[in-house]
């Protein structure tokens, strides 16, 4: 890897106004990553204060059910804050310390990040921004409302699509009226360098959580290992556990209405992306014979995002990553089949990666296995979830709740 660049897709695309910014956030990146006191500081605080390392749950149940592989699931649910967002954010509010800001920014869709971001400032006393599409703030109510609550300031972005390509742009400008005190925690592994290997890094603790705990379970390596991708940095973060192993690493986009159709967030899956630069890096975005970029779709509001992490376009174009896309209609199966055989409610957004393995575990020997990274839960995902199954009752109680609130 050249500076920045994964194969053809990466760099660092900014403005002149940005230069200082990302000269001095490169040099504070390549010092802790020299620094072996730093990763242990970093470890420390994840297993102390975010309940590291997340199990490795066999799903007797589920495997049982398909009659094939045997089904591992990594539960990142049970990171705090209920993500995996947390293994990034903490990262960089240490990596804040060091630089001695004491403001942070960030964009959320799902609002995961957005909570995780808030969680971060509270813990080390920044002060908090966080960017979120109006759309995706009216969908993720609950995460908006701990945001909030953990003293960050939400700040819904009506331009666009509303979603999270939008909230990126608003954090950007702000970024550039704040540089000398304000860090902008980018959440995934996109826009310009250090951040998409930054990320990573901080979220290859899965990926090497889960080598470890599998074959201590299951006494050899997965057949292949199953993640959602939005942005990319849950996937990216499980699959680095295995880049160097025989294992095939499958990435589930968002299929929405169908990839047929132009309600979909599939870059890699199918061929509506093309490559384009955008929001300071090179990667494959949606995007028309213009250059303009489409508005997605997914019933996961964390994988509406229009382009890829760079990481993720490289190893695909390199084959070494296998990407599908899965409906929304096939993602609330899985959900009812997963909480109904095994008690876990994951998150609409990791239930991508729970379609296809399904898809595929019935045809695979009970003598293999495979890793579903569960990047979340589904709690923070009620009120689309019971909207989308037309639940009487919960259509009751809402009303209800308008009521009292009304009186």
């Amino acid at each position: 890897m050249s500076t920045g660049y994964f194969g053809n897709w990466g760099g660092a695309f900014i403005p002149e106004v940005l230069h200082e910014t990302f000269v001095q956030l490169n040099k504070a990146y390549k010092e802790i990553r020299a620094d072996k006191a730093f990763w242990q500081e970093y470890l420390d605080l994840m297993m102390n204060y975010s309940c590291r390392p997340t199990p490795l749950t066999y799903a007797k149940n589920l495997s049982d059910h398909f009659g094939g592989a045997q089904i591992f699931i990594k539960r990142e649910d049970l990171n705090h804050t209920g993500a995996h967002k947390a293994n990034n954010v903490m990262g960089q509010g240490l990596l804040v310390k060091r630089m001695g800001k004491k403001r942070v920014i960030a964009e959320t869709g799902a609002g995961q990040h957005g909570v995780a971001t808030a969680t971060m400032a509270a813990r080390f006393g920044f002060d908090c921004t966080i960017y979120m599409g109006e759309e995706d703030v009216e969908r993720q109510r609950p995460n908006v409302f701990w945001m909030e609550k953990l003293g960050a300031t939400v700040v819904p972005v009506t331009d666009g699509s509303r979603t999270l390509k939008d909230a990126i742009n608003e954090a950007f400008r702000d970024w550039v009226t704040r540089m000398d005190d304000t860090h902008y925690v980018f959440g995934t592994v996109c826009g310009p360098h250090p951040f998409p290997e930054m990320v990573a890094w901080f979220q290859s603790i899965i990926g090497t959580e889960a080598h470890e705990q599998i074959l201590k379970q299951f006494g050899k390596l997965p057949s292949r290992v199953y993640a959602c991708v939005g942005g990319g940095s849950n996937a990216i973060g499980v699959f680095q556990g295995f880049l160097d192993d025989e294992v095939e690493l499958v990435g589930v986009e968002a299929g929405g209405k169908g990839i047929e159709t132009d309600q979909h967030a599939a870059r890699m899956k199918g061929n509506r992306a093309s490559p384009g630069v955008a929001q300071g890096y090179k990667t494959m975005f949606l995007q028309d014979d213009d250059g303009q970029m489409l508005d997605t779709h997914s019933i996961a509001a964390g994988l509406d995002y229009v382009g890829i992490s760079p990481i993720l376009a490289e190893l695909g174009e390199s084959g070494r990553v296998r990407f599908e896309a899965v409906t929304d209609a096939e993602v609330l199966e899985a959900l009812t089949l997963t909480m109904q055989k095994e008690g876990i409610i994951p998150a609409l957004e990791s239930t991508h990666g729970f379609v296809q393995a399904f898809k595929e575990a019935g045809q695979m020997s009970p003598d293999e296995a495979i890793i579903i990274n569960m990047s979340g839960r589904g709690d923070k995902d009620i009120f689309t979830i019971a909207h989308s199954y037309d639940d009487p009752s919960w259509k009751e109680f809402i009303v209800k709740r308008a009521r009292m609130y009304q009186s």
